[in-house]
């Protein structure tokens, strides 16, 4: 049969463009099996808005565990996945840099 033997793609997606950090795992078909964002309402909310070189040091803080949670909670290996898809803009620059 068509396909047969090939492995299903699948992608982590990382989102860190602002003051959230995001991961998701996500099928070829565009099926999310899972996501994960860590949130830094609680970061800036005494400043009124986001200050950039907090949400990236937040971002850094994050970055590993939030991956590390989607990828569990989806059920997959770093293995398994067929590709990493990242977001490169608009955003904060700091902030891109950790994504």
């Amino acid at each position: 049969p068509e396909g047969a033997g090939r492995r299903e793609m699948l992608v982590l997606g990382i989102e860190s463009s602002c003051d959230d950090t995001g991961a998701a795992v996500v099928r070829g078909d565009g099926t999310v099996l899972a996501e994960a964002i860590a949130s830094q309402v609680g970061v800036h909310e005494e400043w009124g808005g986001v200050v950039p070189k907090l949400a990236q040091q937040s971002h850094r803080a994050a970055i590993d565990g939030t991956v590390a949670e989607a990828l569990r909670r989806a059920a997959v290996s770093p293995a398994d996945l067929s590709a990493v898809a990242v977001t490169v803009g608009p955003g904060l620059a700091l902030c891109l840099d950790v994504g």
